[in-house]
């Protein structure tokens, strides 16, 4: 299975800025829907943007207009830039990917913690 890795997280004051990456073993990004997904505690899991393979994007509700989800095939890299962060957007980050013509996120990363002080 390929394997992927977060990287980018971290403590950031409020209003501040991050960058989360989402590295893959090999090129799968350009035939797959990666997602990012958050999970703070003691909450469920919480959808935050995906992108498909044809660069389609779509974003959740809480982070709409504030991030930005990218991907760099030359690298194997899905980028997601966090703009204006508060408190609120404290968790783990992960991203996922989903097979082209599933529903299902099947492959995940070990997650990437981003903390936001107030």
């Amino acid at each position: 299975q390929v394997q992927l890795v977060e990287s980018g997280g971290g403590l950031v004051q409020a209003g501040g800025s991050l960058r989360l990456s989402c590295a893959a073993s090999r090129t799968i990004f350009s035939i797959n829907t990666v997602g990012w997904f958050r999970q703070a505690p003691g909450k469920q899991r919480e959808f935050v943007a995906h992108i498909t393979g044809g660069g389609s994007t779509n974003y959740g509700d809480s982070v709409k207009g504030r991030f930005t989800i990218s991907r760099d095939d030359a690298k194997n890299t899905v980028h997601l830039q966090m703009n204006s962060l508060g408190p609120e957007d404290t968790a783990v980050y992960y991203c996922a990917t989903r097979p082209w013509g599933s529903s299902i996120y099947d492959n995940w990363g070990q997650g990437t913690q981003v903390t936001v002080s107030s």
